[in-house]
């Protein structure tokens, strides 16, 4: 059914069962996320509490006669939900039920409150899934009265209406909700499917232990692993567990993610062992600003100048040999490449030379951004590049006069090819139709904190 599938979506964002990301990575929900499902919970609540009343039978007259009755209206003017420490969630909700009751002398309308009361706990499935069950449920009906408030019904028949409906509601509610339960497991149970991250490379998630709730929020730690070519992502394990301190971020946000180096280190072992750090950097021989090519080196450097009299296109290959280093500092995100550079020239039979190769340090600023779903990254440059010749076949180097040429030919390209892999992102903790909105990331030592709005898209 359409309407408690939505429905269990929305009480999914109850539940720290959000698509996790590495080792130590922690995800609260915070008591203004129960708040925002509290409200747009009531729609879809009312929908799945049209349940259906069996016939009422009448033995006022001297035929028993059997009464259709039928719910024309749920509404829900108040639903609140709040944590219980050591335990889960509770829900509170009053809803306000309209029934017709088709009698064979005139229709009748009757009117009925009733509260609802909801305890949920959350525990560990044995594939590392939430699992979501209801410990406790009742339901309490108030005084049942004619729609148009015109008394009218005999109070004996309206008694009788009253105790059938209320038995009816009494068996049913507490199904209908245990039934949206259940709806909730088969999505929860979606999060250990792998989702892509590049062309070859996907995450899969998975709990690590249950939940650990109190009074103002709820927090779960996940286990994300990548893997490349259908082959995880293996990093040495840090024996220092990650904790998230208790105030961190920014206060009455929705969500709480903390990420810790583990996910970014992951993450950059899968960009360098894929190959798609690496590049080459050509130039249009033909373009009057182009300095790839070797006239513009043999400037620089003569022994080149000498065995390429006429100017011929150069390539730079860079290859990452060496995994990249992010560093997390209070307010401070940093990178480190190494990339190992070799300068190429085409020779007369258009083949490659090698000219000389370097190894590069690269030092940029990380800044990062999320978008809808997922974390990403820009970076620019720190200082000067660093480098150092590892081999020549053109003599000696001047690496003050080609560190100049570098700064134009190579930081460029880089940034562009490293910036455009960082956009693509990787995901972060959510749900299918769930984004986050108005995101706020701060920088600690060794951790990044993401404070965030949610918006769930039904």
């Amino acid at each position: 059914m359409a309407w408690a599938h939505r429905l269990g979506l929305l009480l999914a964002l109850l539940l720290p069962m959000v698509s996790a990301s590495t080792p130590g990575t922690m995800v609260r929900l915070n008591k203004a996320a129960l708040s925002y499902v509290s409200e747009i919970g009531k729609a879809p609540l009312q929908r799945a509490l049209q349940v259906t009343v069996p016939h009422f039978l009448d033995w006022s007259g001297e035929v028993l006669q059997p009464t259709r009755i039928r719910i024309l209206n749920v509404h829900v003017p108040r639903l609140h939900l709040k944590f219980i420490a050591g335990f889960g969630v509770r829900l509170l909700a009053a809803a306000n039920f309209t029934f017709k009751v088709f009698r064979a002398a005139e229709p009748l309308e009757l009117t009925l409150p009733v509260e609802l009361l909801a305890d949920t706990r959350v525990t560990q499935s044995s594939i590392r899934t939430p699992v979501v069950s209801i410990s406790t449920c009742s339901s309490f009906s108030g005084h049942a009265n004619e729609f148009d408030g015109s008394n009218s019904t005999s109070h004996a028949l309206l008694v009788l209406l009253q105790k059938h409906i209320k038995a009816v509601l009494s068996n049913k509610l507490c199904l209908s909700i245990s039934n949206l339960v259940q709806g909730v497991n088969v999505h929860l149970g979606t999060l250990i499917g792998l989702n892509p991250v590049g062309p070859e490379s996907q995450i899969r998630y998975s709990m690590v232990s249950v939940p650990t709730v109190t009074s103002d929020y709820i927090s779960l730690e996940v286990n994300a692993v990548l893997f490349l070519l259908g082959k995880p992502i293996v990093l040495p394990m840090d024996a220092t567990h990650f904790v998230l301190p208790r105030h961190v971020g920014t206060e009455g946000s929705m969500a709480t993610v903390g990420l810790s180096q583990h996910l970014f280190d992951s993450a950059l072992l899968l960009l360098q062992k894929s190959g798609a750090l690496n590049l080459d950097i050509t130039g249009q021989l033909r373009s009057d600003d182009n300095l790839l090519n070797t006239s513009a080196l043999g400037w620089l450097i003569p022994e080149v100048a000498r065995q390429f009299p006429e100017p011929m296109p150069v390539v730079l290959k860079v290859r990452l040999g060496a995994t990249p280093v992010a560093m997390l500092h209070t307010n401070n995100a940093t990178l480190r490449l190494q990339p190992f550079v070799e300068v190429l020239a085409t020779a007369s039979n258009s083949a490659f030379q090698s000219l000389f190769s370097l190894d590069v340090v690269v030092n940029l600023s990380l800044q990062l951004s999320v978008s809808k779903v997922k974390l990403q990254g820009t970076t620019s440059m720190l200082g000067d590049v660093q480098l150092t010749v590892a081999s020549s076949n053109v003599g000696f180097i001047d690496t003050d006069r080609v560190r100049a040429l570098m700064g134009t030919v190579f930081e460029k390209p880089l940034l562009d090819h490293l910036n455009a892999l960082l956009a693509m992102g990787i995901a972060l903790p959510g749900v299918v139709n769930l984004q986050y909105v108005a995101p706020e990331i701060f920088v600690y030592e060794g951790y990044v904190v993401i404070s965030s709005e949610l918006f769930y898209q039904s």
